[in-house]
């Protein structure tokens, strides 16, 4: 990456946007912050005085909890607003609950929605910086970077890597964005699940499609694996989980078709038993938990990047 590179960026809405120097960017910023979370006392006053509002809009608990820590970590005031027992309840919409908020003069805007394209609405009214938490099925651009950088500290590079995705692929906003990024660092993607859960054209996005768990892993040196999501879904898509799990879940046997370095991922929530077996997530391949370590300094990079303090700092 050249040293000139810097963020200008008034948004972090997708991965699709972004070139491949400003992901390692991202990445190598995030290097810089994962010191802090090591520390006896986890803060540093990068972000005094700046002031973050978290829009959620829909449920939410690692990614939620991430932003949270990363923002006190950097020493950002923060505000925290779900849509129960808000404005919205009572017929407000979404743009002027953001506005009524950047009247507060908060310095970044953090929103969850589910529906596609929300973050992008706010950020072309709003002055303060947008990020992306999530919206529908479209983009989840913060686990993408997180994803990757855990990759890239446990394979030491991104570039010629096989990673494997696997399960509910027409619902996750995960893979879209893992597809971007992965492919714009080099590496082959391949997605597999049933046909029912593949979209049309997926291909397009530059990944391999197939359809059953046993070509997905082949010599993988990645395999991520995605939860079944119900909640997005219109009609049933499978007989029952535990049919689910015979045919795509993943095993200690299926994995041995994998590189001997394998390494096993997952966004989460995680569903023991209907996606991944209890032995393969807690096992010596597993870094799920190290996915939700390496998510905070991933975040307080992003936070750090949007806010400007870069630019300020410079």
């Amino acid at each position: 990456m050249s040293e000139a590179t810097s963020w200008v960026r008034k948004d972090l809405l997708g991965i699709a946007e972004l070139s491949a120097e400003e992901i390692r960017l991202v990445l190598d910023t995030a290097d810089t912050f994962r010191e802090v979370s090591e520390r006896p006392i986890k803060k540093v006053p990068t972000l005094r005085g700046k002031t973050v509002v978290n829009l959620f809009f829909e449920p939410s608990t690692r990614t939620r909890s991430s932003f949270e820590i990363a923002e006190k970590r950097l020493s950002a005031d923060s505000l925290n607003f779900s849509s129960s027992g808000s404005a919205l309840s009572k017929g407000e919409s979404l743009v002027d609950t953001a506005l009524n908020l950047e009247a507060m003069a908060p310095d970044l805007v953090v929103v969850r929605h589910r529906h596609p394209g929300a973050p992008h609405l706010l950020a072309r009214r709003l002055e303060s910086g947008v990020i992306n938490a999530g919206d529908g099925a479209h983009e989840h651009p913060t686990q993408a970077l997180l994803d990757a950088y855990t990759i890239r500290r446990r394979k030491g590079r991104i570039s010629g890597l096989t990673v494997a995705i696997i399960g509910d692929i027409e619902h996750s906003r995960v893979v879209r964005s893992n597809v971007h990024l992965l492919t714009k660092l080099g590496a082959h993607v391949r997605l597999a699940g049933p046909r029912t859960m593949m979209p049309v054209g997926v291909e397009g996005l530059g990944a391999e499609v197939v359809y059953t768990i046993a070509e997905a892993v082949t010599d993988a040196d990645v395999v991520m694996m995605l939860r079944i999501q119900l909640e997005r879904q219109s009609r049933t898509l499978f007989p029952s989980t535990q049919e689910y799990f015979s045919v795509f879940g993943l095993t200690r046997e299926r994995l041995t078709a994998a590189k001997e370095d394998v390494i096993i991922m997952h966004p989460g929530p995680m569903n023991r038993g209907v996606e991944i077996a209890s032995e393969v997530a807690d096992g010596p391949y597993s870094v799920i938990l190290e996915q939700v370590a390496n998510g905070v300094a991933v975040r307080m990079a992003v936070l750090y990047l949007l806010s400007g303090a870069r630019r300020e700092a410079a």
